[in-house]
């Protein structure tokens, strides 16, 4: 059978050979692309600069149940990276086993050791260090009340509010993490909310693996703009190895509560977990002192 003329004309050769030119030279154009962004990633971050006076430095991660890229399962690993922070608080997810009993992953002696931080006692499970994963790390003698939260969803979800009395003031701290549906996203932004509402107001932080990363009209960011404000875009997290995704997120209110939110993107970090984690300078005491004339006006 005979190709019809227009057919015929495809199969030219000359325009044959200058079609795999093309194909050729946008491949290369694509792996050139690919190898750059890998050789940037290869450099180790620049260095923190210290906290301020009145600041402290807030840390949250999703360490993959301490299995790397690599595959291999290494607690030692993910607390090395956490003393990589040098932070005063770390929110942590997936830091307990995920079936049968939920007993933490990681070392409390040898992470106090490394990191100078001590998990708040979120388990009702005295080998467990977090409520549905979620754990949260501080200093020695920090003092908490903390209330656990079951969030609504086809798969177990939690997150745990804590009120924290820290040096530079009180602070509440929501750690959380969300699951892989959207509507389930949605239900689970709407009830932590209607907690916080519960409480009197103090500078709060919510972090976590929100696993949202869509702005949009459906967004369960959406269902945090009344009290965090509108979430927009966030550094890119998620994949570790080259992230494109900001699954991971730091929202505070007041805004001016937190500042500097970046990924920590160490050569550590790439391969101790499938989320890079993320880092932030909270500004407490001069938050904390508005609250405070806020009160005495009132």
């Amino acid at each position: 059978m005979t190709p019809p003329p227009a057919q015929r004309r495809f199969l030219r050769a000359p325009d044959t050979l200058r079609m795999a030119e093309q194909l050729r030279a946008t491949g290369a154009n694509v792996r050139q692309l690919i190898a750059e962004l890998r050789e940037a990633r290869r450099r180790s971050p620049a260095p923190r600069t210290a906290p301020g006076e009145g600041e402290l430095i807030l840390a949250s991660w999703n360490l993959h149940k301490c299995v790397g890229l690599d595959g291999r399962f290494d607690p030692h690993r993910s607390i090395a990276v956490i003393a990589e922070f040098g932070a005063d608080i770390v929110a942590l997810q997936e830091a307990d086993r995920r079936f049968g009993k939920r007993i933490g992953l990681l070392d409390r002696k040898l992470l106090e050791k490394q990191t100078g931080l001590v998990p708040l006692p979120v388990s009702d499970l005295q080998e467990g260090l977090g409520w549905h994963g979620n754990a949260i790390l501080v200093r020695p003698g920090t003092r908490a009340r903390l209330r656990r939260l079951d969030l609504p969803g086809a798969e177990p979800r939690g997150a745990v509010v804590a009120d924290l009395d820290l040096r530079h003031g009180p602070l509440r701290l929501v750690a959380a993490h969300f699951g892989l549906l959207p509507r389930c996203r949605r239900r689970q932004s709407t009830a932590i909310l209607a907690a916080l509402e519960e409480r009197d107001p103090l500078p709060t932080v919510l972090c976590g693996d929100l696993n949202e990363w869509h702005p949009g009209e459906k967004s369960s960011l959406r269902m945090l703009a009344p009290l965090f404000g509108p979430v927009a875009g966030g550094p890119a997290s998620f994949p570790a190895r080259l992230p494109m995704l900001p699954l991971d997120r730091i929202l505070a209110w007041p805004k001016p509560l937190v500042t500097d939110v970046e990924v920590h993107d160490s050569p550590l970090a790439r391969i101790a977990s499938d989320h890079l984690p993320l880092t932030a300078r909270l500004h407490l005491a001069a938050i904390a002192e508005t609250f405070a004339e806020r009160r005495a006006a009132a």
